[in-house]
């Protein structure tokens, strides 16, 4: 896709398979584990309804905004965590906000990111856990003046939310995170990853096209 879509360089895989293995080119990928079950709701409670209900692609940008933190380790011991919010039909990165805290402010920040984007329907409703960001007033309260819906995943169950998982996994195999030595060595290499995320790297469901690019086309048709 890198090649066809940058370079406009069209070869078969069989041919790149061969090209590297006379080169010894090895290129990591991440490995499905046919182990992870689906875990079971525990509790009937939500805080917001799961109006998502896993219908994560629904022929239109702009309109399902999932969220999520995650932790990164740098320097030996040293973390840091990220917040993004993703369009869950064109895998595009909307907003993201690195921190050295787990504090409320990391999801309000991500939140004031996603200002910028003048793309989103009239009914986008933003999907997360149940994770204490999410159910806090401050949030709730601005999600509500920014338009949005709020829904959340049952708790206990990953897979609600699964692109956006799916999204951090494939950047921690992708980044180079750990021989960061400072915050902001850390907010560069996001900063980079994510343009290259959102602008250039190729997804075979995006038509083998960079998310960015995929939204643009999907506008064009509409």
């Amino acid at each position: 896709m890198t090649l066809e879509n940058q370079y406009g360089i069209t070869y078969n895989l069989k041919r790149i398979r061969c090209i590297m293995k006379k080169y010894q080119i090895i290129c990591p990928i991440r490995k499905a584990n046919p182990a992870r079950r689906m875990a079971k709701a525990t509790k009937e409670h939500r805080t917001c309804p799961n109006e998502l209900q896993r219908n994560f692609k629904q022929g239109v940008a702009g309109k399902v905004l999932l969220s999520d933190i995650t932790y990164l380790t740098y320097g030996g011991s040293k973390r840091a965590y990220l917040s993004t919010i993703k369009d869950a039909e064109t895998n595009e990165i909307l907003a993201y906000e690195v921190s050295s805290s787990l504090s409320i402010d990391i999801a309000l920040n991500t939140l004031h990111q996603l200002k910028k984007h003048h793309h989103l329907t009239e009914d986008a409703f933003i999907h997360s856990d149940q994770g204490f960001h999410y159910t806090n007033p401050q949030f709730q309260k601005l999600v509500k003046k920014m338009g949005l819906r709020q829904s959340m995943s049952r708790r206990g169950n990953c897979w609600d939310n699964a692109p956006q998982e799916s999204f951090f996994g494939h950047f921690k195999d992708e980044t180079n995170i750990e021989e960061c030595e400072t915050l902001e060595e850390v907010k560069r290499e996001i900063k980079s990853y994510m343009m290259y995320y959102n602008h250039y790297r190729g997804q075979w469901h995006l038509k083998k096209l960079a998310p960015a690019k995929y939204r643009q086309q999907l506008q064009q048709v509409v």
